[in-house]
């Protein structure tokens, strides 16, 4: 049983906590930094969760403390004063997550065994990176499996716990969620943890191809089956025989298509283009779409049998704006993955341009700050990747409302304020949104009157307004 060692000054949060995790963890409680440093240097502790304030002590330093441990537990901080500027702190010196009180108890349990989970990853990756004679290898091994999800969020806690369920079965898996949000690292996920990893994976994008072409790719074609077909063509089913097949934005595929599919999917047997002969495949079907099929089948434009047999398992993929806690992560990744591409050194970035990531609303979601984090490491010429080397869209530097009485660039005093990164947000989303504020609400994940009341709250002028 993994240890976990609590920091709280409240004796009654202390021993709720301990209550409610001593069935699965091993569980030591501290009341201040000189306690903590004891239990630290004393126990083999795996997991810390410590309050930020601790009396006249800083959960700041217990973090510290444990950093300077040979082997540090992974640490979860928790306060009931939660803002931009301790969040990236507390992370940006090494904490694993970030959690407000009041404390939801199942969502701490269900971080703490998340964190084992990558705690025991990472001790893989350390072995593995031991055991491979080139980096390149190493990291290449590390890329499978869960270790494609990047998030410590709980919704992506979440995800990673069904694909850990679902993977192993032979079941078809519709993947949901809007563009960006990462519905082909989830398919990739899937078929590393199947019992066929060593296969083939193999994918198409339905919405790349007309329908001739697309029924052609999936199911191949015989010689002369229509006008270009100078040879036989083995199709995607084919070529994923024994592995995956990802079929990408399923919901574009044409009526005749489907019925095709329909028959693939329920007898296992595929005919190509131009033949009457039933040839047996024995694929996994991961299907992806950012449209919703079930309302298509209202419609009338996608076939409800199909529907029904591609949704048997279902994973939706969350919006980077729902995760936020994710950000900080993510960028990070993209840093060292964009300065490794570009032959740049590693820079951090700026807690500026940290703070413009975590206002910005994500439309685009995953690929949009991707696209985001390679630009800023194309542009920068210092030594730290500040706010000006973001994207305009981003940073808000160059995008003005012309009657607004609030600039969309923060002053250095600024920048960790709650009240002008609220202004800052509600300005972007607005922006992205061309002024519709239904739209706008539902980026910032708030209602419209919130919305309504916080533009007076904040002297935002809407120049869409009448």
């Amino acid at each position: 049983m993994k240890t976990l060692l609590i920091v709280d000054d409240e004796k009654a949060t202390r021993d709720g906590l301990r209550m409610a995790l001593e069935e699965s963890f091993d569980c030591y409680v501290a009341a201040d930094l000189k306690q903590a440093k004891q239990v630290l240097n004393s126990e083999d502790v795996d997991l810390l969760l410590t309050d930020l304030r601790l009396g006249a002590d800083s959960g700041m330093e217990v973090l510290d403390a444990a950093l300077a441990l040979a082997h540090p537990p992974v640490t979860l901080m928790m306060t009931a004063y939660g803002s931009v500027d301790t969040a990236v702190e507390a992370m940006r010196r090494g904490a694993w997550h970030f959690v407000t009180k009041p404390l939801n108890l199942d969502e701490v349990d269900l971080l703490l065994k998340r964190a084992v989970r990558n705690r025991t990853l990472e001790k893989e990756n350390v072995k593995l990176v031991a055991e491979n004679e080139t980096l390149k290898e190493s990291k290449a091994a590390a890329s499978h499996g869960l270790d494609r999800l990047i998030g410590r969020s709980t919704l992506m806690a979440k995800v990673a716990a069904k694909i850990e369920q679902i993977a192993p079965t032979r079941a078809t898996v519709l993947i949901e969620g809007e563009s960006g949000t990462g519905k082909e690292v989830v398919a990739h996920a899937l078929h590393d943890l199947s019992g066929r990893p060593g296969e083939k994976f193999v994918g198409v994008n339905c919405a790349a191809l007309s329908s001739q072409l697309l029924e052609s790719e999936l199911f191949g074609h015989e010689k002369g089956a229509f006008t270009g077909a100078s040879q036989r063509r083995v199709g995607r089913f084919e070529q994923a025989h024994g592995g995956t097949l990802f079929l990408d934005e399923i919901g574009e595929i044409d009526a005749q298509t489907q019925v095709k599919l329909l028959r693939a999917l329920s007898e296992r047997t595929i005919e190509r283009v131009g033949s009457n002969a039933s040839i047996q495949v024995d694929v996994r079907i991961i299907a992806a779409t950012n449209r919703s099929l079930a309302k298509m089948v209202e419609e009338g434009i996608f076939r409800e049998d199909l529907y029904f047999r591609l949704n048997v398992l279902g994973v939706i993929m969350p919006p980077l704006r729902e995760r936020r806690e994710d950000i900080v992560l993510l960028a990070n990744s993209f840093l060292s993955e964009f300065a490794r591409e570009n032959g740049r050194p590693e820079k951090p970035l700026t807690e500026a341009a940290m703070s413009s990531l975590l206002s910005y609303s994500w439309p685009g979601n995953v690929r949009e700050l991707r696209t985001a984090i390679e630009h800023a490491v194309v542009m920068s010429n210092q030594s730290e990747l500040d706010i000006q080397h973001l994207p305009d869209f981003v940073s808000g530097l160059g995008h003005h409302f012309e009657s607004s009485s609030v600039k969309n660039t923060l002053a250095p005093e600024e920048e960790f304020n709650l009240h002008a990164l609220e202004q800052r947000a509600v300005q972007g989303a607005l922006r992205v949104t061309d002024g519709n504020r239904t739209k706008a609400a539902e980026l910032l994940g708030i209602s419209r009157r919130t919305l309504q009341r916080k533009l007076r709250d904040v002297s935002l002028i809407d120049p869409h307004s009448s």
